[in-house]
């Protein structure tokens, strides 16, 4: 038996305090730009049509296919490409029609029927019909760890039904109530079926058809993207202001590693906006003809991930001691800048079910070195404590995909090194990055995880996943696999809560600083917009 659903998802106290927080000063309103500009005539100006759009990434995409793309760089190009069944407001939370047109869902939440709209196709040519759908979820299951996102969304796959030519019921082993958000991404963006029939490998260099407002023109690794607008385009969200063709004519993704070179290039007018904005630039570029905006970025706040199969990092007294050593205010006061702050939990704030769990994060260089004494690590001669002749280093691997990273684990490196704990660095290209952890080649990971649901938790931290932190956990996983079976909205949060607490009690994050996502642009570029997850949308973008 089915529960038809109204395509919303209805909004706690709790909700809105942290929509609230998205309109606080530096994190501005969804609109990065207004809606007109001003011509040389000093006359207002309407959006115009046409233009080419220079972006400059911070790293290497590494793979444009959607259903691989594993950082937010990677996700700023694949969203032009495709569309997803649904789409979600960024101001409310509310899932709203898309590619498909409705939705029912069973009462356990186990199986989700989409009706699809008749209009859509691949540029390619090729209809975005039933048959479509089922070969792209199939195509995402079948990738398995190779999806990093995907398996996730669709853990318990059973298969999806084409039931008509615009209709499908996708199914799963038993609830999964984060799927209909899931489908809101565009790691679930749908290609067409002859793109799918390619190795995963020759999908991630492309070619690649997609439904979406642009076509993939080319990628060269390590140096750009390229994406043309596609001028039939007739099918988009209804939170854009049109469903028709892009405005923009083609967008060029320029990778610029170094932050002060993609600050000098959007003042020389080399590129029309950045992603990236260093904190030490932020300021730097307020004073120029630049605008700089900014969106708290929901999911897992950067931290340290404990490889907990690791020799060092298996000993739940060392992860406990770091939790207590990371002095979080004086790493968001030192290295970054008022556009983010401390975590305060294992999820961001404008997540989801969020728990404030402060305490447990409390900076305690008393307790941290309490804890390391009570289970046998003792100071060396050197300073770094040692047990059975072990001494207390762990690996960091951290990637290259934002600044402040380097920084801000020299200056933890500085503050546990206090309690007798040696953190050892390790930077990384991302591809390098995600191979590492894959091998488990490291003792701390550090990096953050992007999504408006709390679900991420489940992909981060389930032993039934990828499992990067090789997590062994009946208590934690039964509040993982309740959360993810939850129809109930309250029962849902009280279940994440529980989640929430464990991970941060346990160790298994060390929870540092909420991500901000922090761009700059030119005074041309307008109606560039940020989605739920604080990524962006260039349907609407046009230039001056």
């Amino acid at each position: 038996m089915r529960a038809t659903r109204t395509p919303a998802r209805p909004r706690t106290p709790g909700d809105r305090r942290r929509l609230a927080v998205l309109a606080a000063p530096l994190l501005l309103a969804v609109p990065l730009t207004a809606c007109s500009a001003a011509g040389s005539d000093g006359q207002a100006t309407g959006p115009r049509s046409g233009g080419r759009l220079t972006f400059a990434l911070s790293s290497d995409p590494t793979c444009v296919d959607p259903h691989q793309a594993a950082t937010n760089d990677a996700m700023y190009v694949t969203r032009g490409i495709v569309d997803s069944l649904t789409d979600q407001d960024p101001r409310t939370g509310r899932i709203v029609p898309w590619l498909a047109t409705s939705w029912e869902i069973a009462a356990n939440a186990s199986r989700f029927t989409f009706r699809l709209r008749t209009d859509a196709t691949f540029s390619d040519g090729a209809p975005v019909d039933a048959k479509a759908v089922k070969a792209n979820f199939d195509a995402v299951h079948d990738l398995g760890a190779r999806s990093i996102l995907g398996s996730g969304f669709l853990q318990g796959y059973r298969g999806t039904e084409v039931v008509d030519a615009h209709t499908v019921e996708v199914a799963f082993d038993g609830p999964n109530a984060q799927f209909l958000q899931a489908t809101s991404t565009p790691t679930l963006g749908l290609l067409s079926p002859a793109s799918l029939r390619r190795a995963a490998e020759e999908r991630c260099a492309g070619p690649l058809a997609g439904s979406g407002p642009f076509t993939l023109a080319g990628y060269t690794p390590d140096t750009s993207v390229e994406l043309n607008r596609r001028d039939d385009y007739a099918w988009g969200s209804p939170l854009w202001k049109s469903p028709d063709a892009a405005r923009l004519e083609a967008i060029t993704f320029r990778v610029v590693p170094e932050s002060g070179v993609r600050s000098g290039s959007l003042t020389s007018g080399q590129v029309d906006a950045i992603a990236g904005v260093a904190p030490q630039d932020e300021t730097l570029l307020k004073g120029q003809k630049v605008s700089v905006v900014g969106r708290a970025n929901p999911g897992v706040p950067v931290a340290l991930s404990a490889n907990t199969a690791s020799p060092v990092a298996k000993d739940p007294a060392v992860r406990r001691a770091l939790q207590a050593a990371v002095d979080r205010d004086e790493v968001v006061d030192t290295v970054l800048s008022s556009s983010y702050r401390p975590a305060t939990s294992s999820l961001a704030e404008t997540t989801d079910a969020y728990r404030d769990n402060s305490p447990l994060l409390a900076h305690d260089p008393a307790r941290a070195r309490t804890l390391l004494d009570e289970a046998g690590w003792r100071p060396g001669a050197d300073g770094i404590r040692v047990k059975d002749g072990r001494p207390l280093r762990l690996k960091v691997i951290l990637g290259t995909n934002f600044g402040p990273n380097q920084s801000a684990l020299e200056l933890i490196q500085q503050q546990v090194r206090k309690a007798g704990i040696q953190l050892d660095l390790s930077v990384l290209s991302i591809a390098d990055y995600q191979k590492a952890r894959g091998a488990g080649d490291y003792d701390l990971a550090w990096g953050n995880g992007t999504r408006t649901d709390p679900d991420i938790l489940r992909t981060a931290f389930s032993s039934k996943l990828l499992n990067l932190s090789r997590i062994s956990d009946p208590a934690l996983q039964r509040e993982l696999d309740a959360q993810a079976a939850a129809t109930d909205p309250a029962r849902r949060a009280a279940h994440v809560a529980t989640a929430q607490r464990r991970i941060l009690e346990q160790g298994y994050q060390i929870p540092v600083f909420e991500m901000t996502t922090v761009f700059a642009l030119s005074k041309k570029v307008h109606d560039i917009t940020f989605d739920a997850s604080s990524r962006l949308q260039f349907h609407d973008t046009w230039l001056s």
